[in-house]
């Protein structure tokens, strides 16, 4: 009888991982769609971010809630930054084909130097998305997020390699690019919320409040976003609100 529970029960855990696998997916081409004019690719990383929070929160969620994030994103200097990004991409390029065209000494050096910083720029808006809220500039999470990208090597490692994933999707089809955007998103979220549970800021990951009546945050919340539920301090994953402010858990 105890197996028949436990192969039920790594059934329904399978299946919960595979709806969150398929979620990102979903969500990546959302976010390709929208970034299509380029400069709205931070705003479309931050709403697919926010789709996904609310996803895995078990909070109603949908098209509609990400194209009202967009326009949030958007109006919250989204389009500054993803102007500015692009310029600075596009610096970095024409470094690279200045080097690769005229020979100096030491320009191999200084074109390593501009992928890199190609790189801790692109985690750091990555970052940036992820941690944006509706209401917040951009201004103020970009000072922040960069500077978490140096200080958590391992954590933005992990986002490079979300990178790498798109890069691999787009050598062997094109298309395939669109839907990995949601993988990144969703590694760049597991990487926030493991800097904050390491640096003890559970603030942010606090679900919002619900009536005692609604159902309790289930299997897809605890752990679906890389932290598993034992490490989630103080179990910021299954904790939820009722309406008269006192708390009770899943």
């Amino acid at each position: 009888m105890s197996r028949e529970r436990s192969r039920e029960s790594s059934r329904e855990r399978f299946r919960a991982r595979f709806a969150v696998f398929a979620e990102c997916l979903l969500v990546g081409v959302w976010i390709g769609v929208a970034a299509l004019p380029l400069v709205t690719l931070p705003a479309a990383l931050a709403a697919g971010a926010g789709h996904l929070r609310r996803w895995t929160g078990d909070h109603e969620t949908g098209l509609r809630s990400f194209a009202a994030d967009l326009r949030g994103a958007l109006r919250g200097g989204g389009w500054a930054v993803g102007t500015g990004y692009l310029t600075a991409l596009a610096v970095v390029g024409a470094d690279l084909a200045l080097v690769r065209a005229l020979p100096v000494p030491g320009g191999r050096a200084a074109g390593s130097l501009a992928v890199l910083a190609a790189l801790w720029l692109t985690v750091s808006l990555l970052r940036a998305a992820t941690a944006w809220r509706p209401g917040q500039r951009w201004r103020d999470l970009l000072g922040p997020a960069a500077r978490r990208a140096l200080r958590d090597p391992a954590g933005s490692l992990l986002v490079v390699c979300g990178l790498v994933v798109i890069a691999a999707s787009a050598w062997f089809s094109t298309p395939l690019a669109l839907p990995a955007l949601g993988v990144l998103v969703a590694a760049t979220l597991a990487t926030e919320r493991r800097a904050a549970a390491v640096a003890g800021d559970h603030s942010a990951e606090t679900l919002p409040t619900r009536t005692s009546g609604d159902p309790v945050v289930g299997i897809r919340s605890a752990g679906a976003m890389g932290v598993p539920p034992a490490r989630a301090k103080p179990r910021a994953w299954g904790r939820v609100g009722t309406t008269d402010g006192a708390p009770c858990r899943a």
